[in-house]
């Protein structure tokens, strides 16, 4: 069974699995099938901002992980596997995730939780991610926990490489990935897509075609097609910035076929008012962190550059001054070369007005 409220995503869902319950609303599900061996959920970390100021998760009625903790209650499945943002760790000063990890406590849970990076699975994506798996029955440690690759590979010179930026920001944060884009956003909830900007060694700056959003997410190009049949084509983006990394799910599902034997030795307790750490975990024994890197595996990957298909569009005079604009007053600092390569662009384009294109068509330089 699939549990889904976006008119755009049920459509995908309809087309690519058609022989799947599909119901809308998780808050209308009186209960989980008692044959259920797993139930998996992604949820709005915003739903835990005022965890703080609660009587834990019972006072967040309202909230989507209140409602896997209704049902939870109502019956207990074997497995339980959620996924969020990073945030979550820091949220509340670390009270959200604490709110969720005394629930499954509570409920009988062993639990583990850990930070994944995209890019692991040779995906051209800064994409971190917290998986958090709990078992009332298994060690979910011997899933989540016993791949590990170790730190990642040095980055290479950006100016050799393309490298991904959000031109939408640049006050704050900048989103800079180098070989990669930055994570993939959801965009507006009215289909305003809010794609990455993407510098290639050339100075051509592009922002990516949507088919190849879908691949650097792991999907096959027009994954999400069948969603422009109910919805205005940018909803695409919203469907791709919310997805899980295809490569991500793949290697916890085949770790729940073949799990591996997690080692703790080099663990230690998790003091309370620590910051959580990038993985973490409790088998009935107390709260640990654990020493596993962010890189479960390390899979050869392409090129930023080689790995798109499509040419993607220029970014925009207006787009590009715009966040000039903003770099001038802003505090950030900016990788060497980056402004001159984004004021060379904007000159190319207002030459490009005058006198015709003077980028190459393809994105391969």
């Amino acid at each position: 069974m699939l549990c889904e409220n976006d008119v755009g995503a049920q459509a995908v869902l309809r087309r690519r699995f058609p022989d799947t319950d599909l119901r809308c609303d998780v808050r209308e599900q009186r209960s989980i099938h008692k044959n259920t061996d797993l139930l998996t959920a992604g949820f709005p970390c915003q739903d835990l901002s005022q965890a703080g100021r609660t009587k834990g998760i019972r006072g967040l009625r309202s909230g989507l992980i209140g409602e896997v903790f209704r049902l939870l209650r109502r019956r207990r499945v074997p497995w339980l596997l959620l996924e969020n943002v990073p945030f979550m760790l820091q949220l509340g000063r670390g009270r959200a995730l604490d709110v969720i990890i005394t629930e499954l406590e509570t409920l009988g849970y062993r639990w583990a939780y850990r930070i994944v990076d995209s890019r692991a699975f040779g995906l051209p994506q800064r994409r971190r991610r917290v998986y958090l798996l709990a078992s009332i029955e298994h060690d979910p440690r011997d899933v989540l926990l016993t791949d590990d690759s170790g730190p990642p590979p040095d980055e290479p010179d950006f100016r050799t490489v393309a490298c991904g930026f959000y031109w939408t920001e640049g006050i704050r944060g900048l989103g800079w990935a180098v070989d990669a884009v930055p994570t993939l956003k959801g965009g507006s909830a009215v289909g305003i897509p809010s794609p990455p900007a993407i510098l290639f060694p050339s100075g051509r700056i592009i922002k990516p075609d949507i088919r190849d959003a879908e691949r650097l997410q792991g999907f096959r190009e027009n994954w999400t097609k069948p969603a422009e049949e109910v919805v205005r084509p940018g909803m695409r983006w919203r469907l791709v910035g919310n997805a899980v990394s295809v490569p991500a799910a793949a290697w916890i599902g085949r770790s729940f076929v073949a799990p591996g034997y997690y080692d703790d030795v080099w663990d230690a307790p998790l003091l309370k008012g620590s910051p959580w750490p990038t993985a973490a975990w409790n088998v009935g024994t107390g709260r640990f962190s654990s020493a596993v890197t962010e890189w479960p595996q390390r899979r050869k990957a392409r090129h930023l550059e080689a790995f798109l298909h499509y040419p993607g569009a220029l970014l925009s005079i207006r787009a590009s001054e715009g966040f000039r604009s903003r770099t001038r007053t802003s505090s950030l600092r900016f990788p060497l070369g980056f402004l001159s390569a984004l004021d060379a662009h904007i000159r190319r384009m207002r030459q490009n007005e005058r006198d015709g294109p003077s980028f190459p068509v393809s994105s391969r330089v």
